[in-house]
């Protein structure tokens, strides 16, 4: 067969289109990638697409911006606005007296206000609850009592045989004429089961409901598909809230694989009373007009004439794309500087950036003990391995790593700082919660929640086994380049 048609050598034409498309991309790449953006991420970017332009192009254009798309941003813009205008509201009884906190503390309350965060708080109480179905007996009372409303917040919220009374007492809530709103995580509704029923349940109780982050482009819905809302907030009448690290759904979520292999989920949720509860109201009237359009009234003037059932001091810190800062990431190192005597961290996903390394290896360098809770086995196996690529690093440093026992994955995500201070949330230590996530955490000042959170931790530890350094030297080739190529795809972002 003749490729020479019109007197063109077709072959030829293709092979130098192909070579100058390949090109062109690489150096359009140089230009464009490194661009507000990390070193490391940087640098996996270019790998990526000096390796294999056309997919590495196509890639990096599904996942390669961070930024929401401008009607989002403009929303966010007016959200974050709103929560400074609530909390210049707030009375100055209720907020935190500087004198109050330690020293060091109130520059890192200082550093969370200026990123986007609430002040800190003072008259709260906070209980903590690791017993999964507990969690959900609480919250399902909590509604029962609601007189006024109840918002719901989670990134994972599905009705099941687990969750069923929850969802009574909201249908129970909306029949004597509470109104419920509900918001839940599109991506992950879709990729979990029960989503049907989960939408069909919510409809027929009454609920106002909306899909987080949709990506529907048929509906002119779309942003970066893995820019996900993490949190996990139940707020009811104002007066009562949880956040923590659990989602609404079965403790093995509902999935084949993980029954096969047994594994349940550990969690940990906190209920609050007190003023805090507004700043909770706060980030949930923010992503409710985020996704519907709509301003709730409900953190008005007479909002803040609440009671102070306590005296802990609380701090709310919501984070995400849509901040400029990453503002978890900058609260939370700043803390570990300020650590004196000991660091406790648990995370299911630790996969940490060079700040938080360096906090870590800063702070043990002075002295101050530091222990990790992991799981022992994962359930994400990319996450998995490229968290295990810092353990030789951290184990070096001194740092203890406790290892929970399966069939147990430990999702809780907590940590505390010397015998005051502790933090907990949806945040995971790793890049994704840093800078993909819309998280939720929350700053406690108080010896008593510390306290509690170290019983805890002892139960972490009394379910976990320590790594050694000699055992992690026994790693196989294999298993050490698995880890190493997961790390270097942990910074694809």
């Amino acid at each position: 067969m003749s490729f020479d048609w019109l007197g063109v050598n077709w072959p030829v034409v293709w092979a130098w289109f192909v070579l100058v498309v390949d090109n062109l991309i690489r150096i359009v790449a140089l230009f464009v990638v490194p661009r507000n953006r990390r070193p490391t991420a940087g640098m996996a970017w270019l790998i990526a697409i000096f390796a294999l332009p056309v997919p590495g192009l196509l890639l990096f254009l599904i996942i390669g911006s961070k930024r929401l798309p401008r009607s989002r941003e403009r929303k966010q813009d007016a959200i974050n606005h709103f929560v400074a205008q609530i909390a210049d509201q707030e009375e100055a009884d209720l907020i935190t007296p500087p004198e109050r906190l330690l020293p060091g503390l109130d520059s890192v309350v200082k550093l969370g206000r200026e990123l986007g965060a609430q002040p800190m708080l003072q008259g709260n109480t906070a209980s903590i609850c690791i017993d999964y179905e507990e969690s959900f007996a609480r919250i399902a009372e909590a509604i029962r009592g609601a007189q006024e409303y109840v918002h719901v917040e989670f990134y994972i919220l599905v009705h099941d045989a687990s969750t069923d009374d929850v969802f009574a007492a909201m249908r129970e809530a909306v029949a004597r004429g509470v109104t419920v709103r509900v918001l839940l995580d599109h991506i992950s509704a879709v990729r979990n089961p029960g989503s049907k029923r989960t939408a069909q349940s919510l409809t027929e109780i009454g609920a106002q409901w909306s899909y987080m982050l949709p990506v529907r482009p048929w509906r002119g819905e779309y942003q970066r598909p893995d820019l996900r809302n993490h949190r996990k907030i139940v707020v009811v009448d104002g007066a009562v809230g949880f956040m923590g690290s659990q989602n609404l759904v079965d403790s093995s979520y509902n999935k084949r694989s993980n029954r096969r292999r047994g594994l349940h989920w550990k969690d940990l949720m906190v209920r609050v009373e007190g003023p805090i509860v507004l700043g909770l109201e706060a980030v949930f009237q923010g992503d409710w007009y985020l996704e519907t359009g709509e301003y709730l009234t409900n953190l008005t003037e007479e909002a803040f004439t609440v009671d102070q059932p306590g005296d802990l001091d609380c701090q709310i810190v919501p984070s995400g794309p849509g901040y400029a800062g990453e503002n978890n990431l900058q609260v939370f190192v700043a803390l570990m500087y300020s650590a004196q005597r000991r660091i406790s961290i648990t995370s299911p996903y630790f996969v940490p950036d060079g700040s938080i390394m360096n906090a870590v290896r800063a702070a043990t360098a002075r002295g101050v003990e530091v222990e990790l809770f992991v799981s022992e086995v994962g359930d994400q196996a990319m996450v998995y391995h490229a968290q295990r690529s810092y353990y030789e690093e951290l184990l070096r440093a001194g740092v203890r790593i406790m290892m929970f026992r399966p069939p147990y994955i430990l999702h809780s995500k907590h940590f505390t700082v010397d015998e005051e201070v502790a933090v907990v949330g949806s945040s995971n230590m790793d890049q994704r919660s840093f800078g993909l996530n819309m998280e939720i955490s929350m700053v406690v000042h108080g010896a008593e929640f510390v306290r509690d959170l170290d019983e805890v931790t002892d139960y972490y530890r009394e379910n976990s086994r320590e790594l050694t350094l000699e055992e992690w030297e026994q790693q196989s080739l294999p298993a050490q380049l698995l880890d190493g190529l997961a790390r270097l795809t942990s910074a694809l972002q």
